[in-house]
């Protein structure tokens, strides 16, 4: 399966991934040994070129038959794997800076078909209507399924305030569906916040670029500066956030940590072997931070505020290394819907001026040693979005990792009993989507997160015991 694409100038964005891009370098020894012991297997592909090149109906490219080799052997790993060339590495340079024109949409390629990984917030497919879990089956009437990814991507991208008409496919329904979205300037705003009623703050994080921990930071201190007293509960929101920079996960959760370790890395070479730990001043200096940037991240802000996360499906890698630690440092509780499921990174190794590897080269764990692959975070409420009219028939047909073509199995290995979700009808949540509209409630999972804190006591909701020291 071909790598995750964004419909903005973001590669890496996509859900399947978690962007700890280390620049590693191809030596030549490691050349030679690969040459020696591939040898025969090289043969092969030569000389399928050669008979191709002789025999196939119409003239044929080298550059195309490479090009088909290489996306081949790639996606024979896994789904994250892959080469990055041209306009892909303009994407990539992009993550961490700059808006764009487009509908606003992360987007996978499965089985030939683009499916709707997660809409970005408030953008113009979200608008729209458009859900995680949909396909695009058609462009303007034209077929996409079995083309390429990103001529789809293209396509959709353009001037803000011109449309496209787009074909979707939603599982469960029995007709496509037929929309024509605007496009729009897609403002990378990967941090929000609203001060809610009685003190508790809601911070949305909708991507893990550049600065999203200083971003919280900053949002939990204007809430602070906002709220008539005492802040009385925080909502860190993490649902369809498809992840992003694992630096920046790591950054975000030692903000709500003094101590322990955040995630750990392993991989096979001795370089994708590591920890991070919390108020580690040094990892954030390694980063070419400034002492004084890197002093906010020392000791533990929102100290003593009872904390939720909410997570759901589109929640994965990034998002699931914060929702994770947080749980297992027993400081926020986690609810919603089980996450993603990604728990592999991926490390970007450069070919070139204009080309590179983007490959899997590692899993990260927990703090208390979990995989987060395959089976993703668990919350520790699930809390159904009952305020979607389409939910339930969404979760029936719902994709994860562990539903990828290819996908890396957890070694640690789950027992499919420990994935399925209880079936067993909840009392507190069997109002409809009309019900609730009726009530004024649009987000049920934030409504019930939001309760919860309200009736609850600062010791008794997500809430550990602290040291002595201070945080901000």
């Amino acid at each position: 399966m071909k790598l995750a694409a964004l419909l903005r100038p973001n590669l890496l964005r996509g859900a399947a991934l978690v962007t700890a891009v280390a620049l590693i370098p191809a030596t030549t020894a490691t050349m030679a040994q690969v040459d020696g012991r591939a040898g025969p297997e090289l043969a092969k592909i030569f000389a399928i070129m050669q008979r191709v090149q002789a025999n196939y109906v119409e003239p044929v490219e080298d550059e195309v038959l490479v090009r088909g080799a290489i996306d081949g052997m790639l996606a024979a790993l896994d789904p994250h794997s892959a080469y990055l060339d041209g306009s892909d590495l303009e994407r990539l340079n992009t993550l961490i800076d700059g808006n764009y024109s487009g509908l606003g949409l992360s987007v996978v390629q499965e089985e030939g078909a683009v499916k709707i990984i997660s809409p970005f917030k408030g953008s113009p497919a979200d608008k729209a209507g458009i859900k995680a879990g949909d396909y695009i089956t058609h462009l303007e009437g034209k077929l996409i399924v079995g083309g390429d990814l990103d001529d789809a991507v293209a396509q959709m991208r353009g001037p803000a305030g011109t449309s496209i008409n787009l074909t979707i496919f939603r599982p469960g329904r029995d007709e496509p569906i037929e929309l024509s979205v605007t496009r729009g300037v897609i403002e990378l705003e990967p941090v929000t916040y609203e001060l809610k009623p009685g003190n508790i703050g809601h911070i949305s994080v909708n991507e893990f670029s550049a600065d999203v921990g200083a971003d919280v930071y900053n949002a939990w201190a204007a809430l602070q500066t906002e709220a008539t007293g005492r802040m009385s509960g925080l909502v860190l929101d993490l649902r369809s956030n498809p992840g992003g920079s694992l630096d920046e996960a790591v950054a975000l959760t030692d903000l709500f940590l003094e101590k322990g370790e955040i995630v750990s890395q392993r991989g096979r070479s001795w370089g994708e072997t590591f920890e991070f730990q919390a108020d580690d001043i040094d990892y954030y200096l390694r980063r070419r931070m400034t002492r004084a940037k890197a002093q906010i991240f020392m000791g533990e802000i929102a100290r003593d505020v009872p904390m939720i996360v909410l997570i759901d499906a589109g929640s994965a890698s990034a998002s699931e290394i914060v929702a994770g630690a947080l749980q297992d440092h027993g400081r926020a509780l986690i609810m919603g819907q089980r996450s993603f499921g990604k728990g592999s990174v991926q490390s970007l190794l450069p070919l070139g001026p204009d080309s590179a590897l983007k490959l899997t080269t590692a899993r990260y764990y927990t703090p208390k040693g979990k995989s987060v692959q395959e089976g993703g975070i668990a919350p520790d409420i699930r809390v159904p979005q009952l305020s979607d009219p389409d939910f339930a028939l969404r979760e029936k047909y719902r994709t994860r990792e562990s539903d990828l073509r290819g996908h890396l199995i957890n070694e640690i290995g789950i027992a499919d009993e420990e994935m399925v979700e209880d079936t067993i009808a909840d009392p507190r949540f069997q109002l409809t989507s009309e019900e609730l509209e009726e009530q004024g409630v649009e987000d049920f999972q934030l409504h019930y997160a939001l309760e919860t804190l309200r009736r609850t006591t600062a010791s008794s909701v997500a809430l550990r015991k602290r040291g002595s020291k201070t945080g901000g």
